[in-house]
């Protein structure tokens, strides 16, 4: 089995909650079996990396637990986020307005990187 994992996230949008819980239940799950987890945030993705935002928003109508819950548990149990350089200036923000859990900026030669190597397995949303 593989024991890393990195998740690319372009399409989680928190204009569209519904779409936001399921990357981070799974990426939560993954690091709670040790395996390496990885998150990359780009395009709209990566608003849920800016204070506030995330904390906002429920990925179902009768979910009890905010999305930056989920991102909490994710974060909590190993898993590293990674913000896209480019996001963050068309954000217009900078990473001081980022959520703690954030590991950094990180870019597509770094995704990209791990997307090549044998020893990580992919995930896009």
């Amino acid at each position: 089995m593989a024991e890393k994992l990195v998740m690319m996230l372009l399409t989680p949008d928190p204009d569209k909650p519904h779409t936001c819980g399921s990357p981070f239940f799974q990426a939560a799950c993954a690091a709670a079996m040790d395996v390496e987890v990885e998150v990359y945030f780009a395009s709209r993705a990566a608003r849920l990396l800016v204070k506030g935002v995330a904390e906002r928003i429920y990925p179902s109508d009768n979910a009890s637990k905010t999305v930056y819950e989920f991102m909490q548990d994710a974060a909590g149990n190993g898993a590293k986020f990674y913000v896209c350089g480019g996001a963050v200036d068309a954000l217009g923000t900078s990473v001081n307005d980022l959520i703690p859990e954030c590991s950094g900026i990180a870019g597509v030669t770094a995704y990209i990187g791990r997307v090549m190597d044998d020893e990580w397995k992919s995930i896009s949303y």
